[in-house]
């Protein structure tokens, strides 16, 4: 049957999904494998590239024998060690597996039919999931040189919107916008509007006019920051993720949230690698160090490099035959490295990687120029 076709569930010969499920492009991660090449060096999903911290893995390891047990339920000393770090009240916090979880939530409890999302042109695509799983209209607010315009969120602001999501810095473009524009699209909101600020590559932007809204979170009733521990701490695999929000947000979200989300393995994980302040360091300064070369040289071979504050880049290839983006990747995944193209996020033209190794970062631009005939 055709998933728009308005039909009666209860005469339907098997059971129907309701309207507008069957309508939503499911996600699609980054690729892991290219045929023929055992080990390809893989730069399409944004991971830390130094891997996890030797701490957080020694956790894991050592939660093996507690397998058969359930885990504590609302992580009560990952919660407050995350409180802790952060200078937060640990009744304001809240986990998920994954900020996906977190955002899937923060739908279910705000969102019903008729009600509608407003996020960027080219934001994370797990947002609208959420929104349209609830029966809610996703509005894409444009994105003038790749990057939020708060002008442009706010018009499309009205009655029925209930939650605004930016991810900062965003996912795909690796843009940002200051703590000026993130108070002033605050204040351009009306109360009963839920701004969610997605910090997922917060500790990537080290710019002093930066913030991740926490500070904001703690005066607001309409605002929830969530972060995550899969992209600077290298626990991507074990899905773990947190929200700040006011305790009346947090226990909303924490009645629907399941049973027992977080493994005791990730909760150890995450506390090991939350403490484990040298390998955070460590991972930014191969960002800081390599980012910049990487847009020098690959601007220099003429492509368009979005300013990005995150550990990834996105960069713009010509349209010509022979010279576009998806031939791009085509190309790097033949000499084994893996790259995401965003044509599924209206991005065409653009390739995005993540920073990797010196000899990674090295091979992708020779490899680009040769691609590029340079």
């Amino acid at each position: 049957m055709n998933a728009q076709t308005p039909i009666d569930r209860s005469k339907a010969d098997r059971p129907i999904p309701k309207p507008g499920i069957l309508a939503i492009t499911p996600y699609v991660p980054g690729k892991s494998k290219i045929d023929g090449v055992e080990h390809p060096v893989k730069l399409s999903s944004n991971e830390n590239i130094l891997g996890c911290s030797p701490k957080a893995q020694a956790a894991f390891e050592a939660a093996a024998g507690r397998i058969s047990l359930y885990p504590d339920g609302r992580s009560n000393v990952l919660r407050a060690a995350v409180a802790e770090r952060f200078g937060l009240e640990p009744e304001r916090l809240t986990f998920g597996t994954g900020t996906d979880e977190i955002f899937q939530q923060i739908s279910q409890v705000y969102l019903e039919p008729g009600d509608n999302i407003v996020q960027g042109r080219y934001g994370f695509g797990a947002y609208a999931i959420a929104a349209r799983a609830c029966g809610a209209e996703v509005r894409f607010a444009p994105e003038p040189d790749l990057k939020i315009d708060v002008d442009e969120v706010l018009a499309c602001v009205d009655d029925r919107t209930r939650i605004v999501f930016i991810a900062n810095p965003a996912n795909p473009t690796g843009t940002w916008i200051g703590k000026d524009e993130i108070t002033r699209l605050h204040a351009g909101l009306p109360p009963s509007v839920m701004l969610v600020l997605d910090g997922a590559y917060a500790e990537f932007c080290t710019d002093p006019a930066y913030t991740d809204g926490l500070e904001l979170a703690r005066t607001s009733s309409n605002v929830i920051v969530t972060h995550t521990f899969s992209k600077i701490h290298g626990l991507a695999s074990l899905r773990v993720g947190w929200a700040y929000c006011t305790p009346d947000a947090a226990d909303a979200i924490d009645r629907i949230r399941l049973p027992f989300n977080i493994t005791i393995a990730a909760q150890e994980a995450a506390l090991a690698a939350l403490a484990d302040t040298d390998f955070q360091a460590r991972s930014l300064a191969l960002v800081e160090q390599w980012r910049p070369w990487l847009v020098e040289q690959l601007g220099g071979l003429g492509l368009e490099v979005a300013p990005s504050a995150a550990n990834f880049l996105l960069m713009r290839f010509p349209t010509t035959p022979g010279k576009t983006a998806a031939e791009a990747e085509a190309f790097l995944a033949s000499r084994g490295y893996l790259t995401r193209g965003v044509a599924g996020y209206g991005l065409p033209e653009h390739l995005r990687f993540n920073i990797g190794l010196e000899e990674h970062n090295r091979a992708i631009v020779e490899l680009i120029a040769e691609f590029l005939g340079k």
